[in-house]
C-alpha cells in the first residue's frame, strides 16, 4: 500500500521522524469463534517509525467489541501525524507519554506506536529488548494454542491438526462441559478455559468443580465485566485460579482485580503498549496477582513484543501467528509451545509483505 501522508492536516513543523502505516486484513486458518462472535479475518494496523537511520515496527489488531476499528486508528494518526513526526525521539517511555496525551481515547493506536518505538530504540542500541530489560530469554513460560468455539467434531479436528502441550479452550455456550469432556477424551495435554464473560455465577459455580477434575489449570474471565460482587463470591469458592481479561483492560483496572481474581491477563493492544504493560506487571506483583500475557491475534510483529516480555509472566497466550493464515514477519519461532525469542536488535523480526 502507498504511504498515506495526511498532507491536508499538516502544519509547517520540522520533521524529526517519518511515520508510515499499512491497514491489513489477515485471514484466520479456521473461522475463530468466542462468546462475542465469529470472525474469519483479523483487521490490523501496522505502523513504522523511522529516525536516525533506523526503522521500528508496531502492530495493533482491531477488535469489534472495543469499538476502535482500523479506520479510526488511521483517522486519529493522520490528524496528529505532523506532531508525531516533529518528535525528537530519544527513548520509548518519553515517546509513550507524548503519544498517550495526543490520543488519550485510542489505546490501540498508542500500542502500535509504542511497540514501534521500542523496536526502534532496540535497533538504535543494537540490543534485543529482553537484553535492554535485563531478562533471561530462556525463563518464559510456554504458550497455549487456542481452540475457538465450534461443533465438537470440528474442535477435535483442530486439536488433531495441532498437537500441543497446552490448549486454551473458548467456552460460553450451553454445551461447555460436553466440549471439554470430548477434548479431554482425546488428549492428556493441559487445558485452560476462557469463558470471555459468558457465564453467570450459578453456571460458574456448577462448571468449575468439574473442570478442576479434567486437568484445567485456570479460568479466564468467567463472569462479565462489572459483576464485582459476584466475582468476590466466586473468588472465595473457586477450585481453580481465576484470571481477569475483560475486567483488566488498562493500568487503572489492576488494583480492583485483587480480591476478585488470582491473576490478570495483560494485552498490549488494550492497555496501550509495552510501556504501560511493564508498569502493570510491577503493580500486579506488588498486589500478589499472577500475570498472563495475552494475544489479540497479532502477527509475529506484535507477538514478538509479547515474547520479549514473557520472562516476566506466569502464563503466556501468544498464538496469534499460529491461528492466522498469513504472517507479516519472520524470526519468531514457536515450537510445541516453547517460544524462541528473537535475538536480533529491537523486536528481532524481519517484516515483509506490507506493500502487497
Amino acid at each position: 500500500m502507498r504511504r498515506k501522508t495526511g498532507e491536508a492536516n499538516r502544519i509547517p513543523i520540522e520533521r524529526a521522524m517519518q511515520i508510515r502505516y499499512w491497514p491489513k486484513l489477515l485471514p484466520f486458518r479456521h473461522p475463530f469463534t468466542i462468546s462475542h462472535g465469529t470472525k474469519t479475518h483479523q483487521p490490523s494496523l501496522i505502523v513504522a517509525l523511522t529516525a536516525q537511520g533506523q526503522t521500528g515496527y508496531g502492530e495493533a489488531p482491531a477488535i469489534v467489541y472495543y469499538h476502535i476499528p482500523v479506520e479510526k486508528m488511521i483517522q486519529d494518526l493522520e490528524s496528529k501525524q505532523a506532531w508525531l513526526e516533529s518528535f525528537a525521539f530519544t527513548e520509548p517511555e518519553r515517546f509513550w507519554h507524548y503519544v498517550h496525551h495526543l490520543f488519550p481515547d485510542n489505546p490501540f493506536l498508542v500500542c502500535a506506536l509504542d511497540i514501534a518505538a521500542w523496536d526502534l530504540f532496540g535497533k538504535m542500541m543494537q540490543k534485543p529488548l529482553y537484553a535492554i530489560w535485563k531478562l533471561n530469554p530462556r525463563q518464559g513460560p510456554i504458550t497455549d494454542y487456542t481452540l475457538g468455539i465450534d461443533r465438537i467434531p470440528i474442535m477435535l479436528q483442530k486439536m488433531r491438526e495441532m498437537p500441543w502441550p497446552l490448549y486454551k479452550i473458548k467456552l460460553g455456550t450451553p454445551d461447555d462441559l460436553d466440549m471439554v469432556r470430548a477434548l479431554r477424551g482425546q488428549t492428556t495435554s493441559r487445558f485452560r478455559v476462557d469463558a470471555n464473560g459468558g457465564w453467570n455465577l450459578e453456571q460458574a459455580l456448577e462448571t468449575i468443580p468439574t473442570l478442576a477434575q479434567w486437568n484445567v489449570e485456570l479460568i479466564e474471565q468467567p463472569l462479565a465485566k462489572g459483576n464485582d460482587q459476584e466475582m468476590e463470591i466466586l473468588f472465595a469458592r473457586s477450585a481453580l485460579p481465576l484470571v481477569a481479561d475483560e475486567s483488566c483492560v488498562s493500568e487503572s483496572d489492576v488494583r480492583s482485580c485483587a480480591g476478585r481474581f488470582h491473576g490478570i491477563n495483560i494485552k498490549l493492544t488494550k492497555c496501550a503498549g509495552i510501556t504501560p504493560a511493564r508498569r502493570m506487571i510491577r503493580e500486579a506483583r506488588g498486589l500478589g496477582l499472577q500475570v498472563m500475557l495475552g494475544s489479540m491475534n497479532e502477527t509475529s510483529i506484535g507477538s514478538a513484543a509479547l515474547a520479549h516480555l514473557s520472562p516476566l509472566a506466569d502464563f503466556l497466550d501468544m498464538d496469534g501467528p499460529l491461528l492466522l493464515g498469513e504472517d507479516l514477519a519472520t524470526g519468531l519461532v514457536i515450537d510445541q509451545g516453547t517460544v524462541k525469542i528473537p535475538e536480533g536488535p529491537g523486536l528481532g523480526v524481519a517484516v515483509h509483505g506490507l506493500d502487497n
